[in-house]
């Protein structure tokens, strides 16, 4: 059976799906669910497409199968757009793909340079770690760590957002692959004479410098914030509401409520502004080399916007129990309005910071696009 056969005995699996009364009631009420139908059978049947053209395929003979799914470049098309179901039913049908070339390229090669991390987990998983590093070069004598070491493609390295969140996961990138790879990889050098580590430095030169500037513009604008909050709480601390008994410096409202809640919450706001502060600063002093950019730089963002965050709502509150203090004897009702209204600039710095901060947090300490697999020792090239 040729390519054409089954071409035509695949077609025969798109009838109509429109048979069901309930469904066409269903796209009369909501129009939107039509929309979300159609997408889900497309899906549906590409699945199923993909899966008996496979089944087909299995009749012909190894020469014609390598040419239909390899020299037509298919399946390393699939592996480039990320179309994770091709490559997985092709390789559950004939697992010996994963190690033919195309243009002296097999497919492991083109999931890394295009940075599908959900294909690389999946041909990581399906090869031997011992046959690993047996990958050949490319024409240019890149091996698969020089591939790692290419800057990303633009769709791939603008789905990440900010120049410095950036770096970190071409960092990442190049660090899980250079554990898989022998010591000759590592030290190898391409036909213009470039290790994988100088090729790194070169390609990432001018994205290393957008994520310097990022950093510093994001570590000064912070710091602002925070030296402004340092300041105003620390001057609190020294002219409390209600003022002192007989210039003593005792406080009149020592023993209200309010007047601890205003102590504790100034003491937290001074202390944590001054932490972000801190925070900020080691960023700024920082020296900016490519591996800080993958753990040390974001977890010290992490550690300042966190600790900014704490000294907002704690100055707020310190506001709101000072404010109360003063004219909480003549008007009872102030602390609902006061609490509604010290809530909304919080609000406004957790909606307006909150994403950014979960990035930070997810793509640093969260489980990572990688999975996690043992160490193995490979043996020097």
């Amino acid at each position: 059976m040729n390519g054409a056969a089954i071409t035509h005995a695949a077609s025969a699996l798109l009838v109509d799906p429109f048979g069901s009364l309930f469904w066409k009631a269903i796209q009369l009420i909501t129009p939107r669910v039509k929309h979300v139908y159609y997408r889900k059978l497309t899906h549906k049947y590409s699945f199923e497409l993909i899966e008996f053209v496979c089944k087909q395929a299995q009749q012909l003979d190894n020469l014609q199968t390598l040419h239909f799914f390899m020299d037509a470049g298919v399946l390393h098309q699939a592996t480039s757009d990320g179309v994770i179901e091709i490559v997985e039913i092709s390789l559950k049908f004939f697992p010996d793909l994963l190690w033919y070339m195309y243009n002296n390229r097999s497919i492991l090669y083109y999931a890394i340079e295009h940075r599908r991390e959900k294909l690389f987990n999946l041909m990581i998983d399906l090869m031997a770690q011992n046959t690993f590093a047996a990958s050949r070069l490319d024409e240019v004598s890149n091996n698969l760590l020089h591939v790692a070491a290419k800057l990303a493609p633009s769709p791939q390295l603008n789905a990440v957002s900010g120049s410095a969140l950036q770096m970190q996961r071409e960092l990442q990138w190049f660090t899980e692959v250079e554990k898989m790879v022998n010591t000759g990889f590592k030290l190898g050098r391409n036909a213009l004479g470039r290790t994988p580590r100088e090729l790194f430095t070169e390609s990432h030169k001018d994205l290393l410098e957008k994520g310097e500037k990022w950093m510093k513009d994001t570590s000064n604008s912070c710091m602002v914030v925070s030296t402004l909050i340092a300041t105003v709480v620390f001057a609190a601390a020294f002219t409390v509401p209600g003022g002192n008994i007989n210039d003593k410096g005792i406080p009149i409202f020592l023993k209200s409520n309010s007047f601890m809640v205003f102590a504790i919450s100034d003491a937290l706001a001074l202390f944590s502004s001054t932490a972000s502060l801190l925070m900020f600063l080691s960023i700024l002093t920082s020296r900016y080399a490519e591996e800080d950019f993958l753990v040390s730089l974001p977890r010290k963002l992490v550690l300042g916007l966190a600790s900014l965050f704490v000294a907002i709502a704690t100055m707020m509150i310190a506001f709101g129990a000072a404010f109360s203090i003063v004219i909480g004897e003549r008007y009872d009702w102030v602390y609902i309005p006061v609490i509604v209204l010290a809530c909304i600039p919080v609000s406004l710095f957790a909606i307006l910071q909150l994403p950014l901060f979960l990035k930070i947090v997810i793509s640093t300490y969260g489980p990572g696009i990688f999975r996690r697999r043992r160490k193995v020792k490979h043996k020097s090239a």
